[in-house]
């Protein structure tokens, strides 16, 4: 049936296997791409939405990259919004609302027309392993697929059991059975392997609720998109969400089945994602608050099925049900399902290179929940990397690494295989030291040129990017070029309640003000002809007031990322010896010796190693 060998077998078509399989196939690999079932291809398994803090960011690096999920998500949005936009430009986020139903069938067209790419439905129940190497995997009809490499990207399903209530049964997903026999085998050839828990909320009918009653949250007035290609174009029309509140009274009916909550009764055992709790979590943590939000949000165009955002929940259905009745504007609601907790196994990715590829196995990589992460843009992101990393290996070529102060997706995994993790992972501005400069507006500038050295970005797209970093580079020489009068200057100034000026000065300075917007400056003769002239867009416009406005961060973060980029530089080898290092505090050797950091860099950032361990290790290296 499969009389070839394979390049790449990607296992698993969420949204990690799905941008692994784009990336592997696009990079010109034979590969194909292996799910339970084809009709779930990229499924939004929870709230129907891209992007946000710090996850918009990584959407437009995967998009600056070559990979889908930011045309996807375009082409099926329903509503945009930038947030934070009352804060610097490090903090902005692209987020949308998206249909479910239309994402799915995009991402599953845009495979479908993916050169290279075959597509098989059923379960993989196990590896094909030859002497630390992997060789194909072996399904549950026992059919052998060889390949040179292979991308396990399993989700939630591994071992995957559901929770509602008091019940429980095996399941990935709602409605999907979970698959099994990869991770006993995978224990058998020496990996770790944990339980995580995430969960999710009650879906219910929008034609049941009453919205007159809830505070309406449009999308933005402009609004913008993720993809930097012109394969998707800014939405003209926009679906509404909205926002409510639990009060007392839902938190005392809640609290009436908390002895009957698998997560209070010990039936769950594993952690929960603390940066997205289910609302019986909130009530137990954040006892002395009275409400918390609660966002509804619409799952398509068409559709009349509604996302109850902020209420995930593994109680018992009627539990749920009558709690729900009594939030403002759900006094009708009716079900469409109820929410629920699943449980799934994962490999704590300390076990992994910085190329995804697991230590252990030669060819094998891991990407997505299997690595102990939540959230559907953390996934992508690293499945495009073990993608691009599974292809550069069959073709012998150098592996593809991102540093922390080059994009979001360089923190995740720096994060994951130098720290590991707990709890599920989750992506934060925060997370970042160099967030001034991975910012969602320059992640082509950033990674384009990367992408189109390995092959995955073209020359047209790498042109346009450059088009667009000329332009911006220009605008921004001509308000350092260009002087302005007192009497240009002060009646914008004293709108704007400025500081006036009683010399000739250069623009720069002027825009540089915080409270000068670009719409002030554009007043300015010069200016709007300048803008005029040259055909500047939005994108080069808002490029160039972040760059007048934020110079002096900008220039301070790239000092301190080359200070840091010279400890990456310094190498250390494969396999060292950490317990000849007497100096080193035992802590260090142990913990060392477990992860392998490839640089000084990355050893800096494990827990339990110090400065002074460092400098021994600065002091041997140096020698």
């Amino acid at each position: 049936m499969f009389d070839k060998e394979y390049d790449v077998i990607v296992v698993g078509a969420g949204h990690a296997g799905s941008e692994a399989a784009a990336s592997a196939a696009n990079l010109g690999c034979s590969t194909l791409l292996i799910t339970m079932n084809l009709q779930n291809i990229a499924q939004m398994s929870c709230n129907p939405a891209m992007g946000g803090i710090a996850k918009g960011q990584i959407v437009r690096e995967i998009d600056a990259l070559g990979g889908y999920s930011g045309i996807v998500s375009d082409r099926t949005a329903i509503q945009f919004k930038m947030l934070n936009k009352s804060k610097g430009p490090a903090m902005w986020s692209p987020r949308v609302q998206s249909d479910r139903m239309r994402f799915a069938e995009e991402w599953r067209l845009l495979l479908e027309q993916t050169p290279n790419l075959d597509f098989y439905q059923e379960m993989v129940s196990g590896l094909i392993v030859d002497n630390g190497q992997i060789k194909g995997v072996r399904t549950s009809l026992g059919i052998e697929v060889r390949a040179k490499t292979v991308v396990l990207t399993n989700g939630t399903f591994l071992n995957g059991l559901i929770h509602i209530g008091d019940k429980q049964f095996g399941g990935g997903r709602a409605g999907e059975r979970a698959a099994t026999g990869i991770t006993e085998q995978l224990l058998d050839l020496g990996f770790d392997s944990g339980r995580m828990k995430t969960g999710t909320p009650p879906r219910v009918d929008g034609r049941s609720l009453d919205y007159s009653k809830m505070v309406e949250q449009p999308g933005d007035e402009r609004p913008e998109k993720f993809s930097y290609t012109n394969l998707s174009k800014p939405l003209t029309n926009q679906r509404s969400c909205y926002m409510t509140y639990t009060s007392p009274e839902v938190h005392n009916l809640l609290k009436e089945g908390f002895d009957r909550s698998p997560m209070f009764n010990g039936r769950i055992k594993s952690i929960g994602p603390r940066y997205c709790p289910s609302i019986e979590d909130k009530i137990n943590r954040f006892a002395d608050k009275e409400r918390h939000q609660m966002f509804i949000e619409p799952e398509g165009w068409n559709t009349v099925e509604v996302y109850v955002n902020g209420f995930s929940t593994s109680l018992p259905e009627d539990v749920q049900f009558k709690a729900l009745r009594s939030v403002v504007g759900f006094e009708g609601v009716k079900f469409f399902r109820p929410g629920y907790a699943i449980e799934y196994d994962y490999f704590p990715p300390t076990q992994l290179t910085h190329t995804l590829e697991t230590k252990l196995i030669s060819g094998l990589f891991f990407a997505g929940q299997i690595n102990g992460t939540t959230g559907y843009e953390e996934a992508a992101s690293q499945g495009l990397m073990a993608g691009i990393n599974a292809a550069l290996k069959v073709k012998e070529e150098e592996p593809f690494m991102i540093k922390r102060s080059e994009a979001y997706i360089g923190v995740l995994i720096d994060d994951l295989i130098t720290k590991g993790t707990e709890e599920p992972y989750r992506m934060f501005t925060s997370r970042a030291e160099y967030r001034t400069l991975l910012r969602q507006d320059n992640a082509d500038f950033r990674l384009t040129p990367m992408a189109h050295k390995i092959g995955l970005a073209s020359d047209q797209r790498l042109k346009r990017m450059e088009e667009k970093e000329k332009k911006s580079k220009a605008f921004v020489k001509f308000f350092k070029d260009t002087s302005v009068t007192p009497d240009e200057a002060n009646p914008v100034l004293e709108k704007k309640k400025s500081s006036l000026v009683n010399q000739s000065g250069k623009m720069f300075k002027l825009f540089a003000r915080p409270q000068i917007t670009l719409e002030d400056i554009r007043h300015f003769e010069k200016v709007s002809e300048y803008i005029n002239e040259n055909e500047l867009d939005r994108e080069v416009l808002e490029q160039t007031e972040i760059q007048v406005k934020y110079s002096g961060y900008i220039e301070k973060e790239k000092n301190n990322a080359d200070k840091l980029n010279r400890l990456e530089n310094i190498k250390i080898p494969k396999g060292f010896d950490y317990t000849k290092l007497k100096s080193l505090s035992y802590e260090a050797r142990e913990k060392m010796t477990k992860i392998q950091p490839t640089t000084i860099s990355q050893a800096s950032r494990i827990s339990g190693v110090s400065p002074s361990d460092i400098s021994v290790l600065l002091v041997y290296m140096g020698r």
